[in-house]
């Protein structure tokens, strides 16, 4: 029998360390690496031009790849349970592949493609490597109750079993004799669209600050990880004006799309630990990032109500003030408190600032100084903010608006003396 596969790139936009595209490729004929677009979705979602050029870079980039494995990305339009149906027919498959998502949203949409699946008799492989851990297993070892303090989440941690190690990267090698059809036309049906197709106006869009894709970002992790060592000792950077500026060596984009394998970037940290520190067990806080990503995956996963405060067992309830007017004004940059609009209008312009410029205009726009609620923060990050991810900006936006998490959190950043103190002479 001639086995057919389809696999699913969602987020895990790479080659290297993609357990589910790789378990997928054994025993298999013939390969299509697919990603679906619903262009209904890019003209109506919440998700504006930055973000959308990030994803074309790393849809482009994960193409060229593929190409110089002799095989290509299929770009589908459409709706998923629109789309397999009739890929399961046209393309005879017997097998499908995708990473695990671990988000309430994504695990209903992909019961639904499973059914599917199952009903056109398609085997479905699904392998974990969006997060270090297996998220259930971590509610199950407390007690099945996500953790709900990071003190407790690290505690957790430690009782698990090691990460694992990420697989090999997929190259010729690996494909062997598994082909991919490739029609002559495959470009006008296939290809990756442009800006303009999905009818986003560009005149006037400056060059990408964070270029998207699996390339750049393996490049990245390497200058980034030749500054850590050069720190050494991993002590907290010092905050100045230049800190608060995109830098070259910046990963929080790729992890989010997973043009990043987190597991990858977890064995280079540990790696480079041993080197520089003999012998030593690392400790948790090398792996800090990281691991803040995996407890709000884990506190959101069962939680569909985690990016509201209704219906939200973890989030205090809070009577918020209504004020468009204001929250319009702090979101395009015109409070007139020129350190948090500088950080705003960076946000609109380059789709990243620092993670204490989150800091400053969350506390700013919630408990600090306006009194409006955090979701309308969550929904204007998750429009500008490139590595906005639904269970990480929820989470966060809860955290510093004193939602959740925690029962006592004093630190208030004071929208001049915050801005005083690390740029001092205005230049940001």
């Amino acid at each position: 029998m001639v086995v057919n596969t389809i696999h699913w790139f969602r987020k895990g936009l790479r080659l290297h360390d993609n357990p589910s595209l790789k378990d997928s490729i054994q025993g298999s004929d013939t390969l299509r690496c697919i990603y679906i677009l619903d262009p209904w979705f890019a003209g109506s979602s919440n998700v504006g031009i930055n973000r959308w050029r990030f994803l074309l870079h790393c849809l482009e980039d994960l193409d060229a790849s593929l190409r110089k494995l002799n095989s290509r990305l299929f770009v589908i339009r459409g709706q998923p349970t629109d789309v397999f149906p009739r890929l399961f027919k046209e393309w005879q498959i017997n097998r499908l592949s995708y990473e695990y998502d671990s988000e309430p949203f994504g695990k209903e949409r992909d019961a639904a493609i499973q059914k599917l699946a199952n009903e056109a008799g398609v085997e479905v492989t699904v392998r974990i490597s969006h997060t270090l851990y297996n998220l259930d297993k971590i509610i199950e070892l407390n007690g099945n109750q996500p953790p709900l303090t990071y003190k407790r989440f690290q505690a957790v941690i430690n009782r698990m079993d090691a990460v694992e190690m990420p697989v090999e990267t997929i190259t010729s090698e690996v494909l062997k004799n598994c082909v991919t059809p490739i029609s002559e036309d495959h470009d006008e049906k296939f290809g990756v669209p442009s800006l303009e197709e999905l009818g986003f106006e560009t005149e006037g869009l400056t060059t990408a600050v964070w270029p998207g894709g699996e390339t750049e970002a393996l490049m990245r992790l390497e200058r980034h990880l030749e500054r850590k060592a050069w720190v050494a000792n991993f002590e907290r950077p010092r905050m100045n004006a230049n800190s608060l500026l995109a830098s070259p060596t910046g990963l929080s984009p790729y992890l989010r799309f997973g043009c990043l394998s987190c597991r990858l970037f977890y064995f280079k940290l540990t790696d480079l630990y041993r080197k520089v520190k003999k012998n030593h067990t690392p400790p948790l806080s090398l792996y800090g990032q990281l691991l803040w990503r995996e407890f709000f995956y884990t506190t959101a996963t069962n939680n569909p109500c985690f990016d509201k405060m209704d219906g939200n067992p973890i989030c205090v309830q809070i009577p918020w003030d209504r004020n468009p007017e204001a929250l319009a004004k702090w979101a395009e940059g015109r409070t007139g408190f020129p350190w948090i609009d500088a950080i705003m209008t960076q946000l609109r312009q380059e789709g990243w600032i620092h993670h204490l410029a989150r800091h400053g205009v969350a506390c700013f726009l919630t408990r600090g100084d306006l009194w409006i609620s955090w979701e309308e923060g969550m929904k204007v990050f998750e429009e500008l903010l490139l590595d906005a991810d639904w269970s990480v900006n929820a989470g966060s936006w809860m955290w510093l608006s004193c939602s959740s998490f925690f029962q006592q959190f004093f630190h208030c950043y004071c929208p001049v003396g915050f801005g005083r103190r690390t740029d001092p002479n205005g230049d940001y």
